[in-house]
């Protein structure tokens, strides 16, 4: 039986979304690695997979919390917002990362962020962890509260455990050694780009 890692490693590799190289990332750092979430636009069958899984992980906080809208900074999380905004039956905010200087003008578009929301933030990935900042702040900064992160992978390089030291709760469809280790098994991947983003995670 397929677990949600499983079913993520296989979403992200059948897209194209998992790509092998040498790419320099937000930090500053090299990765052996990239995960481009805007690549399941091309494959509908695995856009709607990790969509599905999402939206299932946004119920499980629902099932125990208040939650009034969901929120995403641009682009690769905001791509997939909608999707899961649909099925959960919530409005979405789009944060944009800088203000906009004409038409509807301002840091957000979507639904109007009050004072009082309860939002999940939804991201590709999380990495270090400070990048959250940007797409969290400008929704505090308008009396939101976000305890809930969402990401569909967690690269394992601390920021999962900065953030929660934080106060904020962070959920990941799957980690990477967990997408790593199923596409090995079913041979999608070689040993070598395994062992070359598990060797990653581990400096």
């Amino acid at each position: 039986m397929s677990t949600v890692p499983d079913t993520v490693a296989r979403a992200l590799y059948r897209s194209g979304c998992l790509k092998f190289g040498t790419f320099k990332i937000k930090s500053g750092a090299l990765s052996p690695y990239y995960i481009d979430l805007a690549c399941l636009l091309s494959s509908p069958r695995d856009l709607c997979a990790v969509a599905d899984l999402a939206a299932e992980a946004v119920r499980q906080i629902m099932a125990s919390e208040r939650v009034t809208k969901l929120a995403s900074i641009e682009l690769k999380g905001a791509l997939i917002l909608p999707s899961i905004a649909c099925a959960v039956g919530l409005p979405c905010v789009v944060v944009r990362k800088e203000d906009k200087a004409y038409g509807a003008t301002g840091r957000t578009a979507g639904a109007e962020v009050t004072h009082g929301d309860s939002i999940v933030f939804f991201d590709d990935v999380v990495s270090e962890g400070l990048s959250k900042f940007e797409g969290i702040k400008p929704l505090e900064e308008r009396g939101a509260k976000v305890k809930h992160l969402l990401v569909v992978v967690d690269r394992e390089q601390g920021g999962r455990e900065k953030l929660e030291s934080l106060g904020y709760s962070v959920h990941a469809l799957a980690k990477i050694s967990e997408v790593v280790a199923s596409l090995s098994q079913s041979k999608s991947i070689s040993k070598e780009q395994a062992d070359a983003v598990l060797g990653y995670i581990k400096k």
